[in-house]
């Protein structure tokens, strides 16, 4: 499994054979995401988030929705000592963890495949059963791939906005300079923006396809967004009063 899943170090699929006597009783925490900066975020969830966190581009060839979640690699200023998220909401791509789909190259079908690492998982019945007595989906259990089917589906679709941007050659590099409470200047580099001048000289047949597909809105909270670098600081600030 590709290092890209982030959070992910032992996928498994599911079968009855594997993980029939498994439950899960989660831990409370967000501890397994500690050490990561940035996390995908779908397009339903932009008007969620913007408002507290950056939303940046990131990817390369497929690119997609970024909450930045830290000033550098590998730190979370967002998940506390105790391992909480500080914020009103959590991204999907954290909430659906240890479960996730993947996809052979060649292949079409996904597969439910779990992170066998979580702390979690146990078979003595602790929590939420993956399969009954039976070698039956648990409700539990069918309700993870309902969640994850509509997640995959957003996917799709905040995968088809990105392409458009990138069409319409609306993204840009940008590096995000601040000055720390103490004076130090820092930045923060590796993503994209979209880029104002080239959106407003955009012909006005593609403005209004943008703007009947809510897609000018999601762009202006991106936008609006980028401001929030500096919760992050804020939060850096209040960590080391703390420490």
């Amino acid at each position: 499994m590709e290092k890209q899943l982030l959070i992910y170090d032992n996928v498994k699929p599911v079968t009855k054979n594997d993980h029939g006597d498994w439950s899960l009783k989660g831990t409370g925490t967000l501890d397994f995401a500690r050490d990561v900066n940035s996390v995908p975020v779908t397009l339903p969830e932009i008007p969620m988030i913007a408002h507290e966190l950056p939303v940046v581009f990131s990817g390369g060839d497929n690119m997609v929705p970024a909450v930045i979640m830290g000033m550098s690699d590998g730190q979370n200023l967002v998940i506390n000592a105790e391992g909480k998220w500080q914020g009103r909401y959590v991204p999907a791509f954290l909430r659906r963890y240890p479960f996730v789909f993947s996809k052979a190259p060649e292949s079409e079908r996904f597969t439910l495949c779990v992170d066998e690492g979580y702390k979690g998982w146990n078979q003595d019945g602790k929590g939420e059963r993956l399969f009954d007595g039976e070698g039956e989906q648990t409700q539990y259990l069918q309700g993870v791939l309902n969640f994850l089917q509509e997640y995959q589906a957003h996917f799709m679709q905040t995968q088809t906005f990105c392409d458009r941007l990138k069409e319409l050659d609306l993204l840009e590099p940008v590096t995000a300079n601040f000055q720390m409470a103490e004076g130090e200047r820092q930045s923060l580099g590796g993503f994209f923006a979209v880029n104002r001048a080239k959106l407003k000289a955009l012909p006005q047949e593609q403005l209004m396809g943008m703007l009947s597909r809510d897609e000018l809105e999601l762009i202006y909270m991106h936008l609006f967004s980028l401001n929030r670098f500096n919760h992050l600081i804020e939060l850096m600030g209040s960590q080391a009063d703390q420490g």
